[in-house]
């Protein structure tokens, strides 16, 4: 019984250890996030808009009839592509 009442006291420290560590480890890393982001922003936005702007909304017609394509293959031409644009 003594090695039983040892090895629970060993497992529960040992458990308890790994899961204060993990906590820290989990904390850490969100205070780093944080502080990146406050340091340094991401500027998705802007680029978002240059890319928005520099493309135009609707698809050419080369890559329309290639859509035209796919879809009636695979539908056996049961389906049909009316239209189609960039997102």
């Amino acid at each position: 019984m003594e090695n039983l009442g040892t090895g629970l006291q060993l497992m529960i420290v040992g458990m308890s250890t790994v899961f204060l560590i993990l906590l820290i480890v989990i904390n850490g890393g969100k205070l780093l996030i944080k502080l990146v982001n406050m340091i340094a922003p991401e500027e998705v936005a802007a680029a978002k808009k240059q890319v928005q702007a520099s493309n135009p909304s609707q698809v050419d017609a080369s890559t329309m009839a290639i859509l035209q394509e796919v879809v009636k293959q695979i539908t056996g031409g049961k389906g049909r592509v009316e239209s189609a644009k960039k997102i």
